[in-house]
């Protein structure tokens, strides 16, 4: 990224002062370790109900279609409603959706159909809570301190999704109540610091709605062939290359192991992206960051298929580590472009369809992951993944010239027109 990313340490030291910034970053501590420790607690559950890996690809679908069926409402909520309400009252539902789990676990009413309506509500949830959050940053600090607030907003969210998937399959070998109860204890306190968060700038003006608004964001991002083919690399990248969905299967059949190495090896992507983080906090990527994203991409390509061939678990973990850190170029990328390159009063809207395109990746690519792996079994599926990733990489690099060739993360008017002839 551009120097502003390794940030001076009177920088670094103003951000830890700034009670916004610290609500902010707690409530998006507090929620990832939540839905980590969730994302664990379900997919163990479902595939002991189940043994069907089919069965682990529907709670990815059920968390998908809300997101893809409200795209462009949030985001148009998200650009005219207070961005910290909007986050505390996802979270309280995601706490009442925990509570549900824990709840039915305990009095051993908890079914399938269960789990995908309580997932559906939870991805609902989160469709309007990440574009609310995701935008909630430039109003929380001031703008020469964005690209800093950013890094260590990602290396929360990172550190979160170390800590949530280990804790939650540490608390599930305990008792799958006692994760989904501490799932809901952290979604409680993060609706109440994101309800608290103060403000640096007042929010903006509501704009009357009209269908040109509704479809701002798309149409921006239309308009920006550089900010469009980091998001659609990103989402195919994950779409065919994330095996997180298959890891309760690699860890119960192939590896031979229990919920707490399960939790183990979701947390691996997250040490290896939040090295990955702190090393570009240290070496920003201040040229040809469009040029590092892809090779980030292919690098996951390759990490994706040494987890699929793996049989021990220090291999796989390794393999998910650099899966991590390589994705983290992508993701740090993609945010930084989308944060600096898009008026602040579309910006909500702007979130909404890039929320959109990771929940695509993440959970439509669980589905796929679950759908492949019934028809082919796990490895093969991880594997065909993995190269499937590499040929995308290498595709976009064709179809996307103008972010192969970008040299800042911030706008460049007269390459950004060259780009779209």
């Amino acid at each position: 990224m551009n120097t502003p990313l390794s940030g001076s340490g009177a920088a670094s030291g103003s951000l830890a002062r700034h009670p916004g910034f610290q609500r902010f970053w707690g409530a998006r501590v507090l929620a990832s370790l939540s839905f980590q420790m969730l994302a664990v607690a379900m997919g163990w559950h479902i595939y002991a109900l189940t043994k069907s890996a089919f069965a682990l690809g529907l709670v990815g679908l059920a968390q998908f279609l809300p997101m893809f069926l409200l795209t462009l409402v949030v985001g148009h909520v998200a650009d005219r409603y207070d961005r910290r309400r909007i986050a505390a009252v996802c979270q309280s539902i995601e706490c009442a959706a925990a509570l549900t789990f824990a709840c039915g676990t305990f009095g051993g009413w908890l079914s399938a159909p269960i789990i995908y309506a309580l997932a559906a509500c939870v991805g609902a949830a989160r469709a309007f809570e990440s574009p609310a959050i995701s935008s909630l940053l430039p109003g929380v600090v001031p703008r020469a301190q964005l690209p800093n607030a950013t890094a260590w907003s990602t290396s929360a969210t990172q550190t979160a999704q170390i800590l949530g998937p280990a804790l939650g399959g540490l608390l599930y070998g305990v008792g799958a109540g006692a994760a989904y109860s501490a799932c809901a204890i952290s979604f409680a306190l993060a609706a109440v610091l994101s309800s608290k968060i103060v403000l640096h700038t007042k929010p903006a003006s509501r704009a009357p709605v009209t269908l040109e608004s509704v479809f701002s964001g798309i149409a921006f991002i239309r308009s920006q062939p550089v900010i469009l083919g980091a998001l659609s690399l990103d989402l195919f990248a994950v779409l065919f290359g994330g095996a997180t969905a298959l890891l309760p299967i690699f860890a119960r059949d192939i590896l031979h192991a229990g919920p707490l190495e399960l939790g183990l090896l979701r947390s691996a992507s997250a040490v290896g992206a939040l090295t990955g983080t702190i090393w570009l906090a240290h070496f920003p990527l201040r040229r040809r960051p469009g040029l590092a994203m892809f090779g980030g991409v292919i690098v996951f390509g390759f990490a994706t298929i040494a987890f699929g061939l793996s049989h021990n678990i220090v291999l796989s973990l390794v393999a998910l580590g650099v899966l991590g850190a390589s994705d983290v170029v992508s993701v740090v990328v993609r945010s930084s472009l989308v944060q600096l390159r898009t008026p602040n009063e579309t910006l909500g809207r702007v979130s909404a369809v890039n929320s959109l395109f990771i929940g695509t990746s993440n959970q439509l690519g669980e589905f796929e992951s679950g759908l492949t792996a019934g028809w082919w079994g796990a490895q093969p599926a991880v594997l065909v993944g993995g190269v499937a990733t590499i040929c995308v990489a290498l595709a976009w690099m064709k179809l996307f010239p103008a972010l192969r060739d970008t040299r800042s993360l911030e706008r460049e008017p007269e390459r950004a027109t060259a780009g779209a002839n």
